[in-house]
């Protein structure tokens, strides 16, 4: 039988394939012919969690009672655990039974939340510039997505009155993220207040998607901190930052007990409970206490301080007061094109920086270098750099 009359579904067309998924791919290329790259692209942390996670994982896996299917709202455990979490470090009640639902990480809560509350044709609010996934999802869901600007001589928050003049009356979902990716600015108590009085004014599902709130802030904050919030709210977080447990697949979302329902009837539906021992483990991770955040700040303190120098030697500015897993810098005025600059740093210095055209339009003039490489890849290449580079020599190429 021939397949190429076989076409895929309307919405594959809505969507290209995520830009790392194919940038990852010509790296992998490059070092297969013995480039060495060393990126600085992905925000994957690249040190283990707390010696008493993989320990319980070990044991818990060794057992043969751990193995079978998990339910799906998780351990009684896992959520009393992420309850207890969100007391501690954001000074936020939640119920375990009710207003907690575990996730395959975070990812996936974007496709469920949207699936629980947008129909095709409603409206979605998102970021610009912001993770593309919002964007994405909200198209294969057949929503129309309206962006709205986060602009760095507005500190990247969003301006009000500009939203007030979208159509409303179509708008069903919000998403928000603070500390914001990509560009490191930290929300305020009173810009949530602003957004939850935004929502509950116009009848829309806020969701704040929370997982950097530990990296470089000492102030960890909430959207569900605001009065009210949990009315119209739902907040994502994740340990794959916080913990270093990216590829555990370990994330959560908190809200009212009737939001948390409706988004379990989607999820449901599509997977399945978390492997025992790795929700046992989450548990040992939640537990973790000040000293852990110290440890990891640390570290990402000193590449931070690198991330700087690399900046500087590109020409590029930033604000100092950036938090979270990556450094966002706007580069020299002189250069014509963010991609241009980006794959020159990559073909010549041999170092994968992440152009910001694809968070979106407000992007186009600055890139994001990650903090997951050890200080001793990036200070290499610091050097490959100013090896390869002066910032006028890269504004000249980049205009041929």
């Amino acid at each position: 039988m021939e397949t190429n009359s076989i076409q895929p579904a309307n919405r594959v067309a809505q969507v290209k394939e995520y830009y790392f998924s194919k940038k990852l791919k010509e790296v992998a290329r490059l070092n297969a012919a013995g480039m060495d790259i060393i990126s600085l692209g992905i925000g994957g942390p690249d040190r283990p969690p707390h010696k008493s996670v993989v320990e319980e994982l070990c044991m818990s896996a060794s057992r043969p009672d751990t193995h079978s299917y998990q339910p799906y709202v998780g351990l009684p455990e896992l959520r009393k655990a992420y309850a207890a979490w969100y007391r501690n470090w954001y000074g936020v009640e939640l119920n375990p039974d009710t207003e907690i639902q575990p996730l395959i990480g975070s990812k996936e809560g974007i496709l469920h939340i949207t699936l629980a509350f947008v129909n095709p044709g409603d409206g979605v609010l998102v970021p610009n510039p912001g993770y593309p996934t919002y964007s994405s999802v909200s198209k294969l869901a057949e929503a129309e997505v309206y962006t709205y600007n986060l602009k760095e001589d507005a500190g990247w928050y969003p301006d009000f009155d500009e939203l007030e003049k979208l159509p409303m009356e179509k708008i069903k979902l919000m998403w928000v993220n603070y500390p914001n990716m990509p560009t490191g600015a930290t929300a305020s108590k009173e810009l949530y207040e602003r957004i939850v009085d935004f929502g509950k004014r116009h009848n829309i599902v806020i969701v704040n998607d929370n997982p950097y709130s530990f990296i470089l802030n000492d102030n960890p904050l909430s959207l569900l901190s605001v009065e009210g919030a949990k009315d119209i709210a739902i907040e994502m977080n994740s340990l794959s930052k916080s913990h270093n447990m990216a590829g555990w697949r370990m994330g959560m979302l908190a809200s009212n007990a009737q939001f948390v329902e409706w988004i379990l009837k989607v999820k449901s539906n599509i997977d399945s409970g978390q492997f025992k021992p790795m929700m046992l483990s989450a548990v040992k991770a939640l537990e973790c206490g000040r000293e852990w955040y110290d440890e990891l700040n640390a570290v990402y303190s000193e590449r931070r301080q690198v991330a700087e120098e690399i900046m500087r030697a590109l020409g590029c500015s930033f604000d100092e007061r950036q938090r979270g897993l990556f450094l966002w810098g706007k580069i020299p005025d002189s250069v014509e094109s963010v991609e241009a600059f980006a794959d020159k740093v990559l073909y010549e210095a041999r170092v994968f920086v992440t152009p910001g055209f694809i968070f979106g339009s407000n992007g186009e003039r600055y890139i994001r270098i990650s903090l997951c490489a050890t200080k001793e890849k990036m200070n290499e290449a610091l050097i490959r750099i100013k090896n390869h580079y002066c910032p006028l020599k890269i504004a000249n190429s980049s205009l041929k």
